[in-house]
C-alpha cells in the first residue's frame, strides 16, 4: 500500500521570487596585425555615437547545442561570419546587475578566449578593434604611459585613503585593503608592475568610480578629463571579460606555445618577438629572446628568406609541431636558474661550452641563428627573462599616506 503523501510545511515550501536564469556565451577573439593585438567587437542594437562595442555573444540553447563550445562557435559564425579555431573557456560571469536591466531574466555568461590568424576584413556586423583602445594603460612597450602617473594613479591613491577605519577593522584578516591592492595591481609604493593583473587593475578602476562603466551603472557623470585616458567602454561587463582574457593570454604564453596560433605558417624571429611584445605590452631584449628560443627547440628553419623589408634578407622559421605539442607540461625554468638566484655571465659561457663539447671557460662560436640541427625536448621559454633592461617594472606611484580618512 502506498504511503500517504505528507503535506509540506510552510518552511518546506519553496518560494521562487528570483528572476529566471539565462545562460549566455561570450567570446574574446584575438588576432595580431602589424605588431598590434586586435579584438573582434560588434555593435548590438541601434548604432550611433552612444553605442558601445560588445564582444560577440548569444544565448546557449541546450536543444540546439550539444555543448557550450559548439553553441559559441555557431553564434560567432552567425554574428560575424568567422569560423573559430583555438578556443578555451575562461570564466563564468554572473554578478547581479551586470546587464543593468531591472526585472526580467538574470543572465550568466560563460566567457571564452579564441585565437585566430589571418582573419579577413569581410565580417558580418563586426570589426577588428585594437585591444589597447579599451585598456590603454596596459601598453608599456614604449615605457610607462604618462597619464597613468599624472592623472590615474593620484585619483586611485586618493580613493585608497578614503577607506573608513571601521571597514578596515571589520574586514577579514586575509583580505587586502585598498592600499595593498593598489600596490599589487599598479605597482604603487615600490611594488612591481605585473602584466598578468589586467583584470585586477580594471576592477580597481571600476570600484574607484573611474571607469565609464561604473558611472553608467551608478548613474553618475564620468569625469570628463579621464574619459580618454581610461579607454573605450564596452557593453554590460564585456570589458571585464576582455580584461580576464588579456590576463589569461599573457600568463599562458609563458608556459604554453599558444602564440603560434596567432602566427602565419612562416615567420621571422623579429615578427614572433613583436607578437609576444604586443600581447605582453612590454619590450623584450632581442638577444635574450633569441637565446630562449634556441633552448626550446620549438622553431626550425624553413629554408627560405624574406627580403621584403630591404637590406639583408631575414631567415624564415616555422613552428616545430611535433615538439611544441609536448611543451605544456610544466613552466620552463632553464638549468642553473633558481628563484632568487641568477647565473653570472661566466657561468653561462661555461655552460654553453660544455653543451658544445668545448673546454670549460672557452666561449662557443655560435651563429646568431637558431640551432635546429638536433631535435630536443621542447620547453616553453619564460619571456620575463628576456624583458628589456630599459623596461620600467616599477610603477613609481606617489607615496600613499598611511592615515585613514
Amino acid at each position: 500500500m502506498a504511503e500517504p503523501r505528507r503535506k509540506a510545511t510552510p518552511a518546506q515550501e519553496t518560494r521562487n521570487d528570483d528572476p529566471q536564469i539565462e545562460l549566455g556565451l561570450n567570446a574574446a577573439i584575438v588576432t595580431v596585425r602589424e605588431g598590434q593585438p586586435y579584438i573582434l567587437v560588434t555593435r548590438p542594437g541601434t548604432a550611433g555615437s552612444e553605442a558601445w562595442d560588445a564582444l560577440p555573444f548569444g544565448p546557449f540553447a541546450p536543444r540546439a547545442h550539444r555543448t557550450l563550445e559548439i553553441g559559441l562557435r555557431e553564434w560567432v559564425k552567425r554574428q560575424t561570419g568567422l569560423a573559430l579555431g583555438y578556443v578555451e573557456q575562461l570564466y563564468t560571469f554572473g554578478d547581479r546587475g551586470r546587464h543593468a536591466e531591472p526585472g526580467g531574466a538574470h543572465t550568466l555568461s560563460v566567457g571564452y578566449l579564441a585565437l585566430t590568424r589571418g582573419a579577413g576584413d569581410e565580417l558580418l556586423g563586426s570589426h577588428w578593434s585594437p585591444w589597447y583602445a579599451y585598456f590603454p594603460w596596459e601598453d608599456w612597450r614604449r615605457g610607462k604611459p604618462a597619464y597613468l602617473t599624472e592623472q590615474v594613479e593620484p585619483r586611485l591613491q586618493a580613493w585608497a585613503r578614503l577607506t573608513p577605519a571601521h571597514c578596515e577593522a571589520s574586514a577579514p584578516p586575509d583580505r587586502l585593503d585598498r592600499r595593498q591592492r593598489l600596490r599589487m595591481a599598479f605597482g604603487c609604493d615600490g611594488g612591481a608592475w605585473d602584466e598578468e593583473k589586467a583584470l585586477e587593475r580594471y576592477e580597481l578602476l571600476y570600484e574607484a568610480g573611474l571607469a565609464p562603466e561604473a558611472s553608467r551603472d551608478r548613474k553618475q557623470k564620468t569625469q570628463a578629463n579621464l574619459a580618454g585616458a581610461l579607454g573605450e567602454p564596452m557593453l554590460s561587463d564585456h570589458r571585464r571579460i576582455l580584461a580576464t582574457a588579456i590576463g589569461r593570454l599573457r600568463g599562458k604564453i609563458k608556459y604554453r606555445p599558444v602564440v603560434f596560433e596567432l602566427m602565419p605558417e612562416r615567420f621571422t624571429l623579429l615578427d614572433l618577438q613583436k607578437v609576444v611584445e604586443a600581447l605582453l605590452g612590454l619590450p623584450l631584449h632581442k638577444q635574450n629572446f633569441r637565446r630562449l628560443l634556441d633552448r626550446t627547440g620549438l622553431v626550425e628553419g624553413a629554408g627560405e628568406f624574406d627580403a621584403s623589408a630591404g637590406g639583408r634578407p631575414a631567415e624564415l622559421f616555422r613552428a616545430r609541431r611535433e615538439t611544441y605539442s609536448r611543451a605544456s607540461v610544466t613552466p620552463h625554468r632553464p638549468r642553473g636558474l633558481r628563484r632568487g638566484r641568477r647565473r653570472s655571465g661566466a657561468q653561462t659561457r661555461m655552460s654553453h661550452g660544455r653543451s658544445a663539447g668545448l673546454k670549460p671557460g672557452t666561449a662557443s662560436r655560435r651563429s646568431a641563428s637558431i640551432d635546429t640541427r638536433s631535435p630536443r625536448r621542447a620547453a616553453w621559454p619564460n619571456w620575463s627573462m628576456s624583458l628589456s633592461r630599459t623596461s620600467p617594472r616599477s610603477s613609481s606611484c606617489p607615496t600613499t599616506s598611511r592615515t585613514s580618512g
